[in-house]
């Protein structure tokens, strides 16, 4: 089943056949919707999520299992699970009921100071990598090896490097992404989110209320979190983040490689596919094009390299 069939009826059906004590509440379609899951409010407290490929199916288990323990020791509120949904004759996948979180996505919503909202997104991805991770997943499929190294990309990057030449500087974008896979996390492993993008971040009161869509979390390499540093802040907020995450130059140039890598790829398929670039961005919640995010992290390796 493709991501455009996945309707508010089929959800309310799948409810109603396996959780009839909600067969009564309303189901309609949640707004701003992630790429992994369909996601619809159910009556004024729950959400459904149902997969939209078979690839994310691994994610329900993963979320059900850790969710709760994460939860207990962050600052902000994270999704919580309440119900697991079985495959049907009419969704062939496994999927979820949820705590419904107050709040709009980051890229929808006014925030009052920008800088502390970045300076209170560092603590909640501090205090989440201080969390014990015995025992978590390790990179793979399930987290788009979110957490692992970046050299799984290299051969996808240095092809969209070479589809797009035309349109970017490919040598100076070459020299980034040689320098971001050129280290590894020689730190014991942490917990990561895997997908630290506006779209998954709630405020409430112009201020960031809670972190939600925890489905590529993994424990391994912090820097595919750093991202926002260059799809969504600038500046002051810009430095705000990095002053709360004080890691070593290779796990920033590490981080600006995660950002590159989603921004070429993003624009080449939309040379491919006609896959709209800019509608992709702002479902990621970017503040920036996908061209733009290029251009930052060219520059802000020219000035890493330059004291």
């Amino acid at each position: 089943m493709h991501r455009a069939e996945i309707t508010a009826d089929i959800a309310a059906r799948l409810v109603a056949e396996q959780f009839p004590q909600w067969a009564d509440l309303p189901v309609v379609p949640a707004g701003l919707n992630g790429w992994d899951n369909t996601t619809f409010r159910l009556g004024d407290q729950l959400s459904v999520r149902l997969p939209s490929a078979d690839g994310y199916v691994a994610q329900i288990d993963k979320e059900h299992r850790w969710l709760p323990l994460l939860a207990r020791r962050l600052p902000l509120p994270i999704p919580e699970p309440v119900a697991k949904g079985r495959p049907s004759t009419e969704f062939p996948r496994s999927w979820s009921v949820y705590r419904w979180i107050e709040g709009e996505p980051a890229c929808q919503s006014p925030i009052a100071d920008l800088p502390v909202f970045a300076a209170d997104l560092a603590g909640f991805l501090a205090a989440l990598y201080a969390i014990d991770p015995a025992g978590g997943p390790a990179p793979g499929v399930h987290s788009a090896f979110r957490g692992g190294p970046l050299t799984t990309w290299d051969e996808q990057t240095r092809r969209s490097i070479r589809l797009l030449a035309d349109d970017i500087d490919a040598q100076a974008v070459t020299k980034v992404w040689e320098a971001s896979v050129a280290s590894s996390w020689e730190g014991p492993p942490v917990w990561v989110h895997g997908d630290v993008t506006a779209s998954n971040l709630l405020v409430a009161d112009g201020t960031l209320h809670a972190v939600i869509d925890f489905g590529c979390a993994a424990v391994g390499d912090p820097a595919c979190d750093l991202v926002m540093a260059w799809t969504f802040f600038t500046g002051d907020s810009a430095a705000a983040f990095r002053r709360g995450l004080p890691f070593d130059d290779a796990t920033w140039a590490r981080g600006r490689g995660w950002a590159l890598w989603k921004a070429l790829i993003t624009l080449a398929t939309d040379l491919e596919e006609g896959d709209n670039a800019q509608a992709a961005a702002r479902r990621f919640g970017w503040r920036h094009s996908p061209e733009q995010i290029i251009n930052r992290v060219v520059a802000d390796h020219a000035r890493a390299a330059w004291p």
